[in-house]
């Protein structure tokens, strides 16, 4: 497996890159393909931040800690995608199982955050951020599941059924809500 490790205002010590690579290692014991992994290991004042992306399948996994240690924060970055892995193990398989794993094209989607700038004119709109992702071709559930894994607010997938681009939400009061384009 491949592992990318980023620093931010720390030192690249080989120490720190063993241990990370330990742990993403421990964690591909859970994931039946080869996959790939990016940990970002950053300093912020006191607060040691560790961000661990794992990429299994088509599934993206998310692990994230601060602490005072960078060790015990990668622990329990890894830690937390081992129990994201353990507990969603028997979703994956079942959909393998059912057949839902059958690979379709992805279509390609583009996010953008805007920003309204009040002028006493006119109010305009600015682009902040703008990313680009790929819709993957997936049921509800898998979405559901994702969405969970990445430890997100929002998902956006192509619906397995109609083909549709769906976004699936998490709600304020913990439910989960899903917007379904409508084709004209």
């Amino acid at each position: 497996m491949q592992v990318n490790i980023t620093f931010r205002h720390l030192d690249p010590t080989e120490a720190l890159k063993t241990h990370v690579k330990d742990r993403v290692a421990h964690v591909q014991r859970y994931i039946d393909r080869p996959s790939e992994a990016h940990a970002v290991l950053q300093v912020d004042k006191l607060d040691h931040h560790a961000e661990i992306t794992v990429k299994a399948g088509r599934f993206l996994l998310r692990g994230t800690a601060r602490s005072q240690d960078m060790y015990a924060s990668i622990d329990a970055a890894a830690d937390r995608i081992e129990r994201q892995l353990k507990k969603h193990k028997a979703k994956l398989q079942d959909h393998k199982a059912n057949g839902h794993g059958a690979e379709r094209m992805p279509v390609e989607v583009r996010h953008d955050v805007l920003s309204v700038q009040e002028d006493p004119g006119k109010t305009s709109h600015r682009v902040v951020k703008s990313t680009q992702l790929q819709a993957k071709p997936m049921t509800v559930d898998e979405a559901i599941l994702q969405l969970e894994l990445l430890d997100a607010s929002f998902y956006v997938f192509q619906n397995a059924n109609d083909r549709t681009i769906n976004v699936i939400f998490k709600r304020d009061d913990g439910a989960f809500g899903l917007l379904e384009a409508q084709t004209g």
